[in-house]
């Protein structure tokens, strides 16, 4: 058996995963021993791993994973390094947090900081194993390290951030494209997951948020963290939702264009609501993910010298940035996130396809 090193001795690894074998078929755990890191990798023991809206489109949706099947899905991965090759012994020990997507570090759009596109980038969970498991093997230049004991005084643990890597950091890295400054008007579509985040970090930002969701219950949670106004988009149509956002920026002195609109519901719907919400000088940021096509005039985007952004992933950069905006509580996410234990992902996948859990699922492995 594969041996690891620890801070204080050598132990065995006693590993395990859970298998996607199939579309719309349950995980299978496998036990499995990690192959020993290369110079670059280290071995990552897993405190907690998130379930995201993407997760749910491999397994139901037949969105295709590039690692063939079977694979380990989970790509918002928090623990803590317990083996590592020679270039990165440094980091052993150390509690840390796994990037969703990893740039390779060394093609040319990565060594001009455009690793969002690297097409040698590893997301776990999709390129390369993923994180719901009890240990994962990544490469070592996507780490955010995490000081344990500043995570304590807000309340929370190394599983709780686990989230931060892609349902906190794509929204934060969004948020900076559209170069958001204090004064500016965000509309948030959709905040039952990432968008939630959104609204949060437009609001640290500076900006006055309008939320936009189909669901009152959740609109109201962000009345609380962030959101000036919030709008049930199946109440009202496009057109007498901007009216009603116009007159809400008029009451507050804000600008009437230059808006910034950020899509996270990764519906067709909200992407058309979103695209009808376009004003003179406008940015809009895709942030949600989905099959489905959308039918829009792009002209809308030259008539209103607006520009509409895509956004993959967070560069492994960024993640301190948005880590210290959770340590200053200007994010929240402790009310927005919950622990079930690992060996229950079947029950939790399912029940999160059903829209039956109020705050995201952070599966958290056992000691079997």
């Amino acid at each position: 058996m594969y041996l690891v090193q620890k801070l204080g001795g050598i132990v065995e690894i006693a590993a395990h995963r859970w298998m996607m074998t199939e579309v719309n078929q349950p995980f299978s755990r496998e036990n499995f021993t990690p192959d020993p890191p290369e110079p670059h990798e280290v071995v990552v023991e897993i405190a907690g791993c998130g379930v995201c809206h993407t997760d749910l489109g491999f397994l139901y949706n037949g969105v295709r994973t590039n690692h063939p099947l079977p694979l380990a899905l989970g790509h918002e991965i928090s623990g803590r390094v317990v083996a590592a090759g020679a270039e990165a012994e440094s980091l052993l020990g150390s509690a840390v947090i796994v990037s969703a997507v990893i740039p390779c570090g060394r093609c040319d759009p990565c060594t001009r900081s455009r690793g969002n596109f690297c097409r040698q980038q590893s997301m776990p969970g999709n390129d390369i194993q993923g994180g719901f498991a009890s240990h994962v093997t990544v490469p070592s230049n996507g780490l955010c390290i995490v000081e344990e004991a500043d995570l304590a005084q807000v309340g929370m643990e190394l599983a709780d951030v686990s989230v931060l890597a892609d349902a906190v950091t794509t929204p934060y890295q969004a948020a900076l494209l559209a170069q958001i400054e204090p004064g500016d008007l965000a509309i948030v579509i959709g905040v039952g997951g990432v968008g939630g985040y959104a609204v949060q970090i437009a609001n640290a930002m500076g900006a006055t948020v309008v939320a936009v969701d189909i669901d009152d219950a959740t609109l109201a949670r962000f009345e609380d963290y962030g959101a000036s106004l919030c709008v049930n988009a199946g109440s009202v149509d496009d057109r007498s939702l901007k009216k009603q956002i116009r007159a809400f920026a008029a009451e507050r002195n804000l600008r009437s264009s230059e808006w910034k609109i950020f899509e996270c519901s990764g519906t067709a719907a909200g992407q058309a609501t979103a695209f009808s919400l376009l004003v003179h000088g406008a940015h809009l940021a895709i942030v949600g993910f989905t099959l489905s096509k959308s039918e829009v005039r792009l002209s809308n985007l030259m008539a209103f010298h607006a520009r509409m952004q895509g956004n993959w992933g967070c560069l492994p950069e960024y993640y301190p940035d948005a880590l210290r905006l959770v340590l200053d509580r200007q994010i929240h996410m402790k009310p927005f996130i919950k622990h079930h234990p690992l060996d229950q992902i079947n029950e939790v996948f399912a029940a999160a396809q059903a829209h039956r859990l109020d705050e995201r699922a952070i599966l958290v492995p056992g000691d079997g």
